[in-house]
C-alpha cells in the first residue's frame, strides 16, 4: 500500500533550476506533509550525489528517497511536477519533469511501496498524464488512490 497522500504533499507546476532545486522541492512537500525533516532532503540529495541518477527509473520520472532513518517521523509520498523539466544525468531518462518522494519507517515499507509504485508506472501513460496534471484530484487518481 502506499503512504499517504495529503494536499500539502502535492506541488504541481514547480520551478526548478535544476534537479538539487527539484528534490529540494519534493523534500519540502515531505517535511510540510509532516513525514520528514529538512535533513531527509539533504540526505535525499546525498544519496543522488553519491550514487548517481539511478533515481531517474523512467523517462521522465525520479523517485527521490533515501534510507528510513531518525528525519523520517511517519511513511509519506510526495508528488512533485516540473514547469520545465530538468537534467539529473541519467543516460536515456533524462529530462525529469515528474518527481515522487518517498519517506518510509523501514524496509519493508520501502519495498512494498516501490512495489506498488511500480505497478502504476507499468502503465506508460501515467507519466505524462501526471506531469500534465493540473489539480490534486488527478495526481491521486493516476496513482491509484482512492477518491
Amino acid at each position: 500500500m502506499l503512504p499517504p497522500l495529503p494536499d500539502r504533499a502535492i506541488r504541481l507546476g514547480v520551478d526548478a533550476n535544476d534537479w538539487h532545486d527539484a528534490v529540494r522541492a519534493c523534500g519540502a512537500a515531505l517535511r510540510d506533509s509532516g513525514a520528514t525533516t529538512d535533513a531527509y532532503t539533504e540526505r535525499m540529495i546525498g544519496v543522488i550525489e553519491e550514487f548517481g541518477a539511478y533515481v531517474v527509473i523512467a523517462p521522465g520520472f525520479a523517485l527521490a528517497h533515501a534510507r528510513p532513518g531518525s528525519d523520517v517521523k511517519t511513511d509519506g509520498l510526495a508528488v512533485v511536477t516540473l514547469a520545465d523539466p530538468v537534467r539529473f544525468g541519467h543516460p536515456h531518462n533524462d529530462p525529469v519533469s515528474v518527481i515522487i518522494g518517498l519517506a518510509v519507517t523501514t524496509t519493508d515499507e520501502h519495498v512494498g511501496a516501490v512495489a506498488e509504485l511500480a505497478n502504476v508506472f507499468n502503465d506508460a501513460a501515467v507519466i505524462p498524464a501526471l506531469a500534465a496534471a493540473a489539480d490534486d484530484e488527478t495526481v491521486r487518481r493516476l496513482l491509484g488512490y482512492p477518491s
